[in-house]
C-alpha cells in the first residue's frame, strides 16, 4: 500500500467511524416501540441472523475467505460483542434506559485503561482529557437521578466487553477481509441471542413494522456498521475509536428530540456539546 493511500485511510477512519455512531444513534430511537412489542433477545436473534442473511447472498464469495485464523480471531470478537449486548440487556431490564446509556459509554474510560495494561498501549495527556471531557458529557447528557444496583452492574459488564471488542477489532483487524470478519462477528453474535432467547423462546416479529425496524437495523445499524468499524480499526488506536463511538449518545439525544418529540434541556445541551468536543479534538489529532 503506497504511503498517500494510507495516509488517507487513516484521514478516512475517523469519519467513517462518526457514521457508525449516527446509524446506532437513529436505531436506538426506532427501536424504542419495536422493543416493546417483542423481547429483546428475539429481536436481536433476529436481527444478527437478517445481516448474516443479507450480506452472505451479497456477497457469498466471503464464506470462501473464513479460513481458521480469521475464525478464531472474529469469533472472539464476537464473543466479546455478543455478551455486551446480552449483559446490557439483561442490565436494561432492571434499570433506566438513561443510565444504561451512561453505564455503557463507560467504554470510553475502560478502553485506554485494558489497551494500556494488554497492549502496553501508552496513553497521552491529551488523550485523557478528552476522555474526561467525553465521560463527563455523557453523564450530562443521560443522568437524571442516580442510584447504584444490580442492572447497573450488568450493564458494566457490558461495558467491559464493548471494551474488549473495540480492542479485539483494533488489533485483528488490520490485514483480514473486513467483510468476512463481519460476516462471523454477526454469526456469533445470532448463536449468543439465540441461547439467551431459549428460556422464554423465539418468537417472529409480531407486525410488518416491527419487521421493518428489523430490516433497517440489521441492513444499516448492523451489517453496514460494523463492516465500516472493522474497516476503520484497521486504520486508528482503540482508545480513539472508543471517544468517537461516543457519539451515538449524542445522535440518540439528537434524533430524540428532532423526531421523537423529547425536550432538550440546558444539562442536555451542555452534555452534548462536550461530547462533540472531545470527538473534535480526537478527529483533529488523528488527521494530522
Amino acid at each position: 500500500m503506497s504511503q498517500a493511500k494510507h495516509l488517507f485511510r487513516m484521514k478516512l477512519a475517523p469519519w467513517a467511524l462518526l457514521s457508525v455512531a449516527m446509524a446506532w444513534g437513529w436505531a436506538f430511537v426506532i427501536m424504542k416501540d419495536a422493543i416493546e412489542r417483542q423481547s429483546v433477545n428475539n429481536f436481536l436473534f433476529t436481527r444478527f441472523v437478517v445481516a448474516v442473511v443479507v450480506m452472505v447472498l451479497i456477497r457469498p464469495q466471503t464464506l470462501q475467505l473464513i479460513n481458521k485464523d480469521l475464525l478464531l480471531h472474529a469469533g472472539a470478537a464476537g464473543i466479546f460483542l455478543g455478551f455486551g449486548y446480552i449483559f446490557q440487556t439483561l442490565g436494561l431490564a432492571r434499570t433506566g434506559a438513561a443510565i444504561t446509556g451512561f453505564v455503557t459509554g463507560l467504554y470510553v474510560v475502560l478502553t485506554p485503561l485494558i489497551a494500556a495494561f494488554f497492549l502496553k498501549e501508552r496513553i497521552t495527556r491529551f488523550i485523557w482529557i478528552c476522555i474526561a471531557i467525553a465521560t463527563i458529557g455523557l453523564g450530562l447528557l443521560s443522568i437524571h437521578g442516580f442510584s447504584v444496583g444490580f442492572g447497573e452492574l450488568l450493564v458494566f459488564i457490558s461495558a467491559i466487553f464493548y471494551a474488549f471488542h473495540i480492542i479485539a477489532l483494533s488489533k485483528w483487524s488490520s490485514g483480514r477481509d473486513a467483510y468476512a470478519m463481519t460476516v462471523v462477528q454477526l454469526a456469533v453474535c445470532a448463536l449468543l441471542a439465540g441461547i439467551a432467547s431459549i428460556p422464554e423462546g423465539y418468537s417472529l416479529p409480531p407486525d410488518k413494522n416491527v419487521w421493518g425496524v428489523v430490516v433497517f437495523t440489521a441492513v444499516f445499524a448492523t451489517a453496514i456498521a460494523f463492516i465500516i468499524q472493522t474497516w476503520s480499526q484497521a486504520h486508528m488506536s482503540p482508545t480513539k475509536v472508543a471517544v468517537i463511538l461516543t457519539m451515538e449518545v449524542v445522535f440518540a439525544a439528537f434524533f430524540s428530540i428532532l423526531f421523537a418529540g423529547e425536550r432538550l434541556t440546558l444539562q442536555s445541551a451542555v452534555g452534548g456539546v462536550m461530547v462533540v468536543s472531545a470527538m473534535y479534538l480526537i478527529v483533529i489529532k488523528e488527521s494530522k
